[in-house]
């Protein structure tokens, strides 16, 4: 009996070395995680569970890049050619690549030998390809959903993801720091001010709808904006709606929040021009209340490869400071 204690004690000092050593993080690794652990989670398919801070980890849906990489997550396999420069993961040759959605190499994801698979936005069709070839992998999917808000879905997407790589705290600061970014926006906004969204490609300027316009369309019922024009039959086009600088002109908004879609994929082009100076160089748009005033609100210039949490709660906060400082 009376050895009973200083050998329990050893024991309990034991195991707690063992696992503080197993919890720490070396330079490139994941946070370790504990074998056959797992969290329960609900993803676009349902409830499930999926490994705890897995440590093989392949992703492929551009709006959790920049959450991931900011969490130190290692990367075993991405579309590093769909990566912006502005994320690190872009430059790391040890990721393997899977290409692009056009050119998909999704046999190299088996090397990765993947635990987890956060799969979706430009690469959601290749699901039951992943399932295929990596059975032993969770694939998740969070892309948000439609008849959804897009604030909501943004945050649901992190909050999840905190939950996998115990990153819930990180998530939590995410989704609440896009809300205060929200809420800076309808403060400042005057609905009596007619607002139109464009998406510049290529030279030309493509009309982003209300509500459903890509990227810039779910803006208007987050923030409540009034809509400068509504066109019927409007689309989600990655490009845009065709319409014309007259048809911009007669509307006559009094801001114009811009996609620079080129910015994000042709930055290094010396043809490509940027959309600021299709915009506020048109002669057609010169009386524009928004062009004349400098009204004029553009995305951050990776967004359309990067159109996570981040982005948007940059662009709120920027379009929050365009506001406030009209009105003063």
């Amino acid at each position: 009996m009376t050895t009973t204690r200083p050998l329990q004690a050893l024991s309990i000092a034991a195991a707690a070395v063992l696992l503080l050593g197993g919890c720490s993080q070396g330079a490139g690794s994941n946070p370790a995680s504990t074998p056959g652990v797992t969290v329960q989670i609900e993803d676009n398919n349902g409830a499930r569970a999926v490994p705890a801070r897995p440590q093989s980890v392949v992703a492929t849906d551009n709006r959790t890049f920049e959450t991931l990489a900011d969490w130190d997550v290692t990367l075993k396999a991405a579309p590093r050619n769909l990566i912006p420069p502005s994320i690190k993961y872009a430059s790391d040759e040890s990721i393997i690549n899977l290409g692009s959605h056009n050119e998909p190499n999704l046999e190299a994801v088996v090397a990765a030998d993947p635990d987890v698979i956060v799969n979706g936005q430009r690469f959601a069709q290749f699901h039951d390809d992943f399932v295929r070839l990596a059975p032993g992998a969770a694939v998740i999917e969070l892309d948000p959903r439609k008849g959804q808000p897009l604030d909501s879905e943004l945050k649901r997407q992190v909050t999840v993801l905190g939950q996998i790589f115990g990153k819930q705290t990180e998530a939590a600061a995410l989704s609440s720091d896009l809300d205060k970014s929200v809420q800076r926006a309808k403060a400042a906004y005057d609905p009596a001010q007619k607002v139109m969204a464009v998406n510049v490609s290529g030279g030309n300027i493509g009309y982003l709808a209300p509500g459903v316009g890509r990227t810039l369309g779910p803006v208007f019922p987050i923030v409540g904006l009034t809509p400068a024009l509504e066109v019927a039959g409007a689309s989600d086009d990655h490009q845009g709606d065709d319409i014309s600088v007259e048809a911009i002109a007669a509307s006559n908004p009094e801001w114009i929040l811009v996609l620079d879609r080129d910015a994000g994929l042709n930055s290094k082009d010396p043809s490509a021009k940027p959309a600021s100076e299709i915009l506020e160089k048109s002669e057609a748009l010169a009386n524009v209340t928004a062009v004349r005033e400098g009204n004029i609100v553009y995305m951050p210039a990776d967004t359309y490869t990067n159109e996570g949490i981040q982005t948007y709660t940059e662009f709120f906060n920027s379009f929050a400071d365009a506001l406030e400082k009209a009105k003063s």
